[in-house]
């Protein structure tokens, strides 16, 4: 492997760019002492991770100020260009009525329609990520998308 074929790693703030570009990540927590993945939709309000679930469900009980990591990727149709992008921070249940009716009004249109949906936020406390495959073709891609953020 070339060394301009490493994988580069991305500031914070290319991070968070570059998770506003896709609309699926995936949670990544513990249920019953196992590692545990759901693939989630989901909105960044400010520097959170905003997703949404039925209240009662198993993932919000094993999310419920639980430690957790959020990963957000993309990559180009050839799998040969790309960048991965994961967060962790401490999830919280919002269950205030002012912030719920706020978060109701993000752009977050969830999988299934919950009567008594639940939103969660999951702070970017730790952000990690980095560019993979060709350097030129990646830069290209993550100066796109910040072109495209900025707009």
């Amino acid at each position: 492997m070339k060394a301009e074929d490493d994988p580069r790693p991305l500031s914070r703030e290319q991070c968070l760019a570059l998770m506003t570009s896709v609309p699926v990540g995936r949670v990544v927590y513990t249920d019953q002492a196992l590692p545990a993945i759901m693939p989630m939709n989901f909105v960044l309000d400010g520097d959170e991770v905003v997703i949404h679930t039925a209240s009662d469900s198993t993932l919000a009980a094993a999310l419920r100020n639980a430690v957790v990591a959020f990963q957000i990727d993309d990559f180009g149709p050839d799998a040969t260009t790309g960048w991965s992008v994961t967060i962790t921070g401490q999830a919280r249940l919002v269950d205030g009525v002012e912030e719920t009716a706020r978060l109701a009004r993000l752009p977050l249109l969830p999988w299934v329609t919950a009567v008594n949906g639940q939103f969660i936020r999951i702070p970017a406390r730790h952000v990690t990520g980095s560019r993979l495959g060709p350097a030129a073709r990646t830069d290209a891609v993550d100066d796109e998308t910040a072109r495209e953020q900025a707009s």
